[in-house]
C-alpha cells in the first residue's frame, strides 16, 4: 500500500505543480494587459489567477501531508489533510469573489476609459489555456480520487469563466461605445457570482469527506463481492467504508461457521483482509469482526 499511496500522491502533486507554473504566467499576462488596456475585468481575472497560485500551494502541501505514513500521534495516517486543503481552496475562492465584487461596484460608479481592443485576443488565449488545464487536472483528480486535486481543477475552471465573462463585457463596451464602459465591470461582477457557486460545491464535497460521508456505493459493493468469495465466509453483516484522504478504511463483519475454532476464524479473517486489499490497492486497512452463524448453548 505505501507504494500505491506514493504513486497516487505524486500524480496529484505533479498536476498541482504544473498548475502553479501555468497560473504564474497567466497572472503576468492578464495583469499587464488589464492595466495597459484599461480593463478592470481583466485585472480582476489576474487577481483570480493569483489566488490560483495560493490555493495550488495549499493543495500541494495538503497532498504531501496526506501521503505521510501513520505515526504515534496519527495512527490512521494524515489523510484528512487532503479534504482540509480542499476546504481552504473553497474559502480562498469565496475571498477572491468578494474582493472582485467589491471593486467592481466601485468601478461601476467611477467614470473610466473603455477597454482596449487588444485585450480580447488575450482573453481568448486565457480561456482556452485555463479550460484545457481544468480538463487535465480534473482527469488527474478523478484518477486518484482526490477531492483537493478536483478542487484545484475547479479553481482553473473558475478562472476560465471569469475570463469568458470579461470577454463578453469588453466586447459589449467596445461595440456599445460611450455609456457602455461599465459593461466590463458588470461582467467581472457576474464572474464573481460564478466563482461563489463553484466554491459552494467544493466546500460541500470537502466537508462531507471530513465528516466521513460514505464514498461511492460501488466501493462497498466491490468489498462485499471480494469478501464473499473467500472460502469459509458464509455471509456478511455490517460493511462500512470511509475515505481517509487518498485511501479508504473498511469495517466489516464476517459470518463464519460457529463451530470453528477461534484460530480458524482468525485465519479466515486474515484471508478476507488480504483479498480486499489486493482487489483494491487504495484500501489502506480492513478491520474485521468475526461472527458465528449460530450461537452454542
Amino acid at each position: 500500500m505505501p507504494s500505491e499511496l506514493k504513486r497516487v500522491s505524486q500524480t496529484g502533486i505533479r498536476s498541482t505543480f504544473v498548475g502553479i507554473l501555468f497560473s504564474g504566467v497567466l497572472v503576468a499576462i492578464k495583469g499587464i494587459a488589464g492595466i495597459v488596456g484599461h480593463s478592470y475585468a481583466l485585472v480582476a481575472d489576474a487577481i483570480e489567477s493569483a489566488t490560483d497560485i495560493f490555493t495550488s500551494l495549499v493543495v500541494y502541501s495538503g497532498l504531501r501531508i496526506a501521503a505521510l505514513p501513520p505515526d504515534e500521534d496519527h495512527p490512521y495516517g494524515h489523510g484528512k489533510a487532503e479534504p482540509l486543503a480542499a476546504t481552504a481552496v473553497a474559502i480562498a475562492l469565496y475571498t477572491a469573489a468578494a474582493g472582485i465584487a467589491i471593486q467592481c461596484v466601485r468601478e461601476i460608479h467611477t467614470p473610466h476609459h473603455a477597454p482596449a481592443p487588444f485585450t480580447l485576443p488575450v482573453l481568448v488565449l486565457v480561456v482556452l489555456a485555463k479550460e484545457g488545464l481544468f480538463r487535465w487536472v480534473h482527469r488527474v483528480g478523478d484518477s486518484v480520487d482526490s477531492t483537493a486535486v478536483r478542487a484545484d481543477a475547479w479553481h482553473h475552471r473558475s478562472d476560465a469563466l471569469t475570463s469568458a465573462a470579461a470577454f463578453i463585457g469588453i466586447s459589449i463596451a467596445l461595440v456599445g461605445g460611450e455609456g457602455y464602459q461599465a459593461a466590463d465591470d458588470w461582467a467581472a461582477l457576474v464572474a464573481s457570482g460564478i466563482i461563489c457557486y463553484n466554491a459552494t460545491k467544493l466546500l460541500k464535497t470537502s466537508l462531507a469527506e471530513i465528516m466521513d460521508a460514505a464514498p461511492p456505493a460501488e466501493i462497498e459493493k466491490g468489498v462485499r463481492e471480494v469478501a464473499l468469495k473467500v472460502p469459509g465466509v458464509l455471509d456478511l453483516d455490517t460493511c462500512m467504508v470511509r475515505k481517509m484522504g487518498l485511501t479508504f478504511y473498511v469495517d466489516l463483519h464476517v459470518v463464519v461457521n460457529g463451530d470453528l475454532p477461534v484460530r480458524d476464524g482468525h485465519r479466515i479473517a486474515h484471508r478476507v483482509k488480504d483479498a480486499i486489499r489486493s482487489g483494491n490497492p487504495r484500501i489502506s486497512d480492513v478491520l474485521i469482526h468475526v461472527e458465528p452463524d449460530k450461537f452454542s448453548d
